[in-house]
């Protein structure tokens, strides 16, 4: 496999991202979305996930198609963002036909920044508008590292942030993964070196590749406070997938976290990956999709902490800063 045009989930055709952060707040909004709506799977492995309408992306339920996909920071406050993303596609015309209305359908995840150093002192809940500003900033070019939902994340040892990656296969077919890294597990082994650096595609988070073995008294242990922690992702294909299959994806997919995480799935994260087809090539090869998303999504998650950008308060050092640690 070779990375896409942009190395970003938005090279699979036809969806668009769009990021809305508050600096003072450090925290912040992605949205997915699409020139049309799409088939949607999800599966959590985390023990403490904070969600939204995620139940309706079950094989057997009736809704087969989503409008949006909505990662946040925030904790709980910040499932908010959603309200704000459904305005946008209502006034867009977008959503569910039911008679003469039109419900967009917006699932989402959060993960916890409350506790980042930011100004969480507000009176009115501000994910709604972030949402909205997400949505209305979507494209296919978004900006990575401290941005969007990844703004105020962190790792067990780095600044965490938003990543995105993607893959061509042989066949053609594209998938990509987005991903806001909020993990109490490290991204990193003790040499500082990325524990993805096995897939990583030419330089993309530093061409430093894996050093040394394991070290088992550098294992990290579970620092933060409970609940201060949580990896969000989306994956997505051009592959004609139903939801079942989506649902697959999504499960698979979880092997690029735990590639690029150690440990991840613990009971303080709140894991979840979204899995999206658009539904435009009709040569799905279900082995070759999961082991893709996997490795897309583990350098999805090495990206984003290798972009993160320091900013005034910042309770972490960024990666880049590593040698001044």
């Amino acid at each position: 496999m070779r990375a896409g045009r942009l190395n970003l989930i938005t090279d699979v055709a036809g969806l668009r991202v769009g990021n809305a952060a508050d600096a003072g707040l450090k925290s912040g909004v992605t949205v997915l979305t699409g020139d049309a709506p799409f088939a949607c799977g999800v599966h959590v492995m985390g023990g403490a996930p904070g969600t939204r309408e995620t139940d309706l992306l079950a094989p057997d339920r009736l809704v087969q198609a989503v409008d949006a996909l909505v990662l946040s920071g925030g904790s709980a406050f910040g499932l908010a963002a959603g309200d704000g993303v459904m305005a946008g596609l209502r006034a867009a015309g977008r959503g569910f036909a039911v008679g003469d209305a039109r419900v967009p359908i917006v699932p989402g995840a959060i993960l916890f920044d409350l506790l980042n150093g930011g100004d969480k002192g507000w009176t009115d809940n501000p994910y709604p508008a972030l949402g909205r500003q997400a949505l209305d900033a979507a494209a296919t070019q978004f900006a990575i590292g401290s941005e969007g939902a990844g703004t105020g994340a962190m790792t067990a040892q780095w600044k965490g942030g938003l990543g995105s990656a993607s893959a061509v296969l042989a066949g053609g077919t594209t998938v990509g993964a987005l991903v806001a890294v909020n993990a109490l597990g490290s991204v990193t082994a003790p040499s500082g070196q990325f524990w993805a650096g096995p897939w990583e595609i030419g330089a993309e988070f530093g061409g430093l590749g894996l050093g040394g073995p394991f070290d088992p008294q550098a294992e990290p242990r579970p620092e933060k406070r409970q609940g201060e922690a949580t990896t969000i992702a989306i994956v997505a294909t051009d592959a004609a997938l139903a939801k079942p299959a989506l649902t697959r994806l999504a499960t698979a997919a979880h092997d690029g976290l735990a590639r690029a995480i150690v440990p991840s799935h613990t009971p303080f994260d709140g894991d979840l990956v979204f899995a999206v087809s658009t539904g435009s090539r009709a040569d799905a090869d279900p082995f070759g999709l999961g082991h893709a998303a996997a490795c897309v999504l583990a350098r999805a998650v090495a990206r984003a902490v290798f972009a993160a950008a320091p900013a005034p308060g910042d309770r972490q050092p960024c990666w880049h800063e590593r040698a001044r640690a």
